[in-house]
């Protein structure tokens, strides 16, 4: 991706739609009169007075027991540096984001417009009753450390700068992971740091805490070893000072056990590499460029133990997975402080959780046939749904073991369980499965071309390692639209396929399909004429293996784009009609509908088809499906043909598929609401909440959908085409951009599923 690209891509999903990254939302009812009278006046004085008499019930009655500010003053963001506060804000935003899709906590950012350390402390503090939790960010150092050494003394709530304590206890728990592989004793072991900022200084104070001696620490800074005989050390600096007789990288590096970059690229060579110590543990973070790259380390050293902080290698120390889950369980017990048992704790449960049995979900997502403990997997995956129930109850313990904590949790068990149901782990589904198709690209033919929106998702896909985009179309209509639209597709493959260059390819797939097709009224003649309309070419791409996948459907209408697949491709062995499935990504998790695109009204047999379809295509999602077969009636309340037919399709599917979860005729609320279910109908076989939804007839199915992709909280992906003998999938009219970037992932995810 040019550079010129990659950075109008990001202003404009900055700008576009609510520009920027988060917004607040009510959380209570406020469309009626007497709803607005309990929010604000005169309702609202009853908790203001509860407050008044008792400090500590804002926390029963308002947000700030869920609350973190994220502050700044600007002055040392990512590689920008001192920038200023406003030029902060899409940062701080975005961490913002992080909070609220990893451990659901909400967050205001805050840009403070001052460098001086008594200036900032003081308006952090006098905005500080505002918040549960305060999360310093992007803040340079020397002042980093005495504005946080500070607020702590001075706060009673928690307060962590991420940049210093985030990436210690990522990189701590994976050294701990990589001195038991090495077989090493942390007591014993050389450490060498390159870089003496705010991280570096946390991760050396953390790793003493763990057991590291300080002599057997060597810092550098920009000047080299940092030695007791230089002069105007900072304090910080002076207590990692060293009386060895060394003096650069390369001397510090001669039989070291452990090299952590926090640093600049490029600056530890092959030669360094090979003079460290038997097995040697090399954590080169500095991004995007490391100390030394991947390839080159383990080219050198068969017995490296190596971290970056990039995602296209190997454990990545990514502060991900750790700053949503320590403030969440630090809010959860309303802690007062962020202590170092409680950053020990989370340590040591990342750690440990490395070294437990993978589920199949996250091998999947990586795709990876089984993930385990060992060199290549020191520290968990960031996707690894887990993380928020064993970190956070983690750091809740310790929190409340050290005595910080002002809430009890009496069951860490059932704590776990209400941590996984509010975040809603299910609306993971869309990372999981794109992490999954980007370890395993594949070829996907856009027989649209000509459409912006066709060729925007191309570039998308392909800058993602997605899928490689195959383009059907006018060539030079094409490169028009790609000169025009600033898009980086010069070296993607475009087909014509009206074009004499294509005669030859047209004539042998129409002489295919007349073979498949001549005793069904279809002439040669016919058969090759319809090799130049670009659904029928691209079909039969994807049917002789020239493609993995099809895509098209923006600007035709849904049977003229699905008639070339069905008499080209057809359908999976054993299925007579194909069917259309919506996933809709909610706040309470995804549920899967079918079918919504394509059988008017089928039969008890085609509907129990329908059902066994759609559960094998759920599973592929590595999702359990829990099939509701909706009607306007519940267990026989209505008789006539149309409940009859229901009860009869539930009948086939328990006899072709007994263990699967179904349950019908039911109602909608019924199938989405256990409490209310378990009290009028208990001997419902659905004993958790319905994630599959199939309706009676296609008018139900795709009324339901359209009318739920509306609501801003519901993302649609679809319509999936489930039962086809190769993947395709025909997109909506007029989608948008990412609708056709999640219908390839879909497609890519397909294609590896049936190749297999």
């Amino acid at each position: 991706m040019s550079n010129r690209r990659r950075k109008q891509e990001s202003l404009d999903y900055h700008k576009s739609g609510r520009p920027g990254k988060i917004e607040v939302i009510p959380t209570k009812k406020h469309s009626s009169q007497r709803d607005l009278s309990l929010a604000y006046s005169p309702g609202v004085a009853e908790p203001c007075i509860k407050i008044s008499e008792n400090k500590d019930d804002v926390y029963e009655y308002t947000a700030k027991s869920n609350l973190v500010a994220v502050i700044t003053n600007g002055t040392a963001v990512l590689g920008l540096g001192d920038i200023g506060p406003e030029a902060s804000k899409p940062v701080m935003e975005g961490k913002g984001l992080l909070f609220k899709i990893f451990a659901d906590i909400d967050v205001f950012d805050i840009e403070v417009d001052a460098s001086e350390v008594d200036k900032f402390v003081e308006v952090v503090k006098s905005i500080a009753p505002t918040f549960g939790g305060i999360n310093l960010e992007d803040i340079k150092a020397p002042e980093c450390f005495e504005i946080e050494k500070r607020l702590k003394e001075e706060l009673d709530i928690p307060v962590m700068h991420d940049d210093q304590h985030g990436t210690a206890i990522i990189s701590a728990a994976a050294l701990l992971n990589a001195l038991e592989l090495a077989d090493k004793k942390i007591d014993a072991i050389q450490i060498v740091i390159n870089g003496a900022g705010a991280g570096a200084m946390s991760c050396a104070k953390l790793y003493l805490s763990l057991g590291a001696k300080k002599s057997n620490i060597i810092m550098l800074d920009s000047k080299g070893v940092i030695r007791k005989d230089r002069d105007n050390l900072t304090k910080e600096k002076a207590f990692f000072a060293s009386d060895r007789n060394l003096n650069t990288l390369d001397e510090a590096m001669n039989g070291a056990d452990v090299f952590l970059g926090l640093s600049s690229g490029n600056i530890v060579s092959k030669e360094m590499i090979k003079s460290m110590a038997l097995t040697p543990i090399v954590f080169a973070l500095a991004n995007p460029d490391p100390e030394i790259s991947y390839n080159d380390a383990i080219s050198v050293r068969e017995d490296i133990i190596m971290a970056t902080g990039r995602s296209d290698h190997p454990n990545q120390v990514n502060n991900v997975l750790g700053f949503p889950y320590i403030f969440r369980g630090a809010l959860d017990v309303r802690a007062t402080s962020i202590n170092e048992e409680m950053k020990l704790a989370a340590v040591r449960s990342i750690a440990e959780l490395t070294k437990e049995v993978v589920p199949d979900k996250v091998n999947l997502a990586y795709g990876e046939k089984v993930i385990t403990f060992g060199p290549e997997y020191i520290i968990p995956k960031p996707l690894d749904s887990r993380l928020i129930s064993v970190v956070a109850p983690a750091v809740a313990k310790a929190a409340l073991e050290s005595g910080v904590a002002q809430k009890n949790i009496s069951n860490f068990e059932e704590y776990a369980q209400e941590l996984n149901k509010r975040l809603g782990l299910d609306n993971k589904l869309v990372r999981r499965i794109t992490t999954k198709a980007k370890r395993n690209p594949k070829r996907i033919v856009f027989a649209e071309a000509e459409h912006y929106k066709i060729l925007k998702a191309a570039q998308e896909v392909k800058d993602e390692g997605i899928a490689i985009p195959i383009l059907l179309g006018r060539e030079g209509r094409i490169r028009q639209l790609i000169e025009d639209n600033v898009l980086d597709l010069d070296d993607v493959q475009i087909l014509d396929p009206k074009s004499d260059e294509q005669r030859e390819k047209r004539n042998q797939f129409g002489q295919i399909l007349f073979e498949k097709r001549k005793r069904k009224g279809m002439t040669l003649p016919e058969a090759q004429k319809l090799m130049r309309e670009r659904n029928y070419f691209g079909s039969m791409m994807v049917d002789q293996g020239m493609a993995d996948a099809f895509i098209s459907g923006i600007s035709r209408n849904y049977p003229s784009t699905l008639r070339p697949a069905l008499q080209i491709i057809g359908t999976e062995e054993g299925v007579d009609k194909v069917a259309g499935m919506f996933i809709l990504n909610t706040k309470k998790g995804t549920l899967f509908l079918a079918d919504t695109t394509i059988n008017i009204n089928p039969t008890a047999e085609g509907l129990a088809n329908i059902a066994m379809l759609t559960a094998k295509t759920v599973r592929r999602f590595n999702v359990v499906p829990r099939i509701a077969l909706l009607s306007y009636s519940n267990f026989g309340s209505s008789m006539n043909s149309k409940v009859a037919k229901i009860t009869e399709a539930l009948n086939i599917i328990n006899e072709a598929e007994p263990n699967l979860s179904v349950d019908g005729e039911i109602q909608a609320d019924f199938a989405l609401n256990k409490e209310k279910r378990e009290q009028i109908f208990p001997f419902s076989d659905l004993k958790e909440n319905a994630n599959t939804l199939i309706f009676p007839n296609l008018e139900s199915g795709n009324i339901a959908y359209k009318l739920m992709q509306e609501f801003d909280d519901v993302e649609a992906i679809g319509p999936i085409l489930i039962g086809m003998r190769k993947p395709v999938h025909i997109l909506q009219l007029g989608c948008s951009v990412r609708e056709i970037v999640n219908m390839v992932t879909i497609a890519v995810i397909d294609a590896q599923t049936k190749r297999k």
